[in-house]
C-alpha cells in the first residue's frame, strides 16, 4: 500500500473534486462537454506517456512543446500540399523521432545534462519556427479534420486511441524487459550497467520514443482544427511534466507509473472546467495547479528523506 501511496492520494483528491462538482455543479457531467474535455487532453496524455518514461529514466525533456509545434506545422504543410492522411501521420511521427534522436545523441552519446540540452532545443526550435512562419497559420484541407469522420466519431476515436496507448505502456513497463531496463537505469545507472544493461542505449531509445509520441500527439491535435497554429505546443512541456510529477513519478528517477501520471493529468485537467462551473475567476487556475505541483514535490522530498533515514 505504501508503494502506491502517491498514486492513491492523487486518485483520492481527484475523487473528492469530482464528488464536489457532482454536488455543486452537476452541469459539469453533461456528456458533450466531458467528451470535448477528454478529446482536448488526449494528445497531452500521449505526450505524458513518453515523459513518464523519460523521468523514470532520471532524465527530463522540456523541449516537447517546441517539438510538438514543429511536428504540427510540418504535418500541416504536407497535408496542405495534398499528401494523404496516412503519409502525414507517418511524417509527423518521423519528424518527432528525429528531434528526439537529436536530444538522445547529445544526452546519451555526449552525456550532456538533459535539462540543458532540451532547454537549448526548446528555444532553438521555437525561435526557428517563429522565424520561418512569422506567426502564419497553416490552412488544412477539409478531409483531414477528424480523419474524415463526424466530429463525435472523431472525438471518440482520439480518446480511445490515447487510452489504448496508456494501457500498452502500463503493460510494457510492468511485464517487458525493456520496461524494467528503464526503471533499472533510473534507479542506479552503475548497477544497471553491471547487470548487463546499456544505460546509454536505454536513454537514447527513451528520447526517440518521446519524440515519436510527440509527433503522434501533434497529429491528434491538428485534426481537431481547420488550421495549425505555429505555437500550438507552447506551454505543453510544463503541463506534461506537472501531470507526471503530480502523479507520483519521482523526479529523481526509478519510481512511478503511467497510471499515477493518468490520475495526475485528470486532476490538473479538471481544475479549469471546475473553476468555470463554480464561477471562480480563471486566473486562479495556474495558482491552484502550481499549489498542487508544489505539494507533490514536497511530498516526494519528504518521502525520500524518510526513506534515507
Amino acid at each position: 500500500m505504501n508503494r502506491y501511496f502517491r498514486e492513491l492520494s492523487v486518485a483520492g483528491a481527484l475523487g473528492l473534486l469530482l464528488a464536489m462538482l457532482a454536488i455543486v455543479a452537476p452541469a459539469f457531467y453533461q456528456p458533450q462537454p466531458l467528451l470535448s474535455l477528454a478529446t482536448r487532453e488526449a494528445p497531452t496524455l500521449v505526450v505524458a506517456c513518453g515523459m513518464t518514461l523519460v523521468i523514470i529514466c532520471r532524465q527530463i525533456d522540456i523541449s516537447v512543446g517546441s517539438q510538438f509545434s514543429v511536428c504540427s506545422v510540418g504535418a500541416g504543410l504536407l497535408a496542405a500540399h495534398g499528401c494523404p492522411a496516412g503519409l502525414v501521420l507517418l511524417a509527423s511521427v518521423s519528424i518527432g523521432a528525429l528531434l528526439g534522436a537529436f536530444n538522445g545523441v547529445l544526452v546519451a552519446g555526449l552525456r550532456l545534462p538533459s535539462i540543458v540540452v532540451t532547454l537549448a532545443t526548446l528555444v532553438s526550435l521555437r525561435q526557428g519556427l517563429n522565424l520561418l512562419r512569422q506567426g502564419e497559420f497553416v490552412n488544412l484541407p477539409d478531409g483531414l479534420q477528424w480523419f474524415g469522420l463526424s466530429q463525435t466519431d472523431g472525438q471518440w476515436t482520439l480518446v480511445a486511441a490515447a487510452l489504448v496507448l496508456l494501457v500498452i505502456f502500463a503493460l510494457a513497463l510492468r511485464y517487458l524487459a525493456a520496461g524494467r531496463f528503464v526503471y533499472a537505469v533510473g534507479t542506479d545507472t552503475e548497477a544497471a550497467r553491471l547487470a548487463g544493461i546499456n544505460p546509454q542505449r536505454v536513454t537514447f531509445s527513451v528520447f526517440v520514443l518521446m519524440g515519436m509520441l510527440t509527433g503522434l500527439a501533434a497529429m491528434m491535435n491538428i485534426i481537431q482544427s481547420p488550421q495549425v497554429q505555429p505555437l500550438s505546443g507552447s506551454g505543453l512541456e510544463l503541463k506534461v511534466i506537472a501531470a507526471v510529477v503530480v502523479g507520483g513519478v519521482a523526479i529523481s528517477g526509478g519510481r512511478g507509473s503511467v497510471w499515477g501520471m493518468f490520475a495526475g493529468l485528470l486532476l490538473l485537467a479538471c481544475v479549469s472546467p471546475a473553476l468555470t462551473h463554480l464561477h471562480i475567476e480563471a486566473y486562479w487556475e495556474k495558482a491552484i495547479q502550481g499549489a498542487i505541483i508544489l505539494l507533490a514535490v514536497v511530498a516526494d522530498g519528504l518521502r525520500s528523506r524518510k526513506g534515507n533515514r
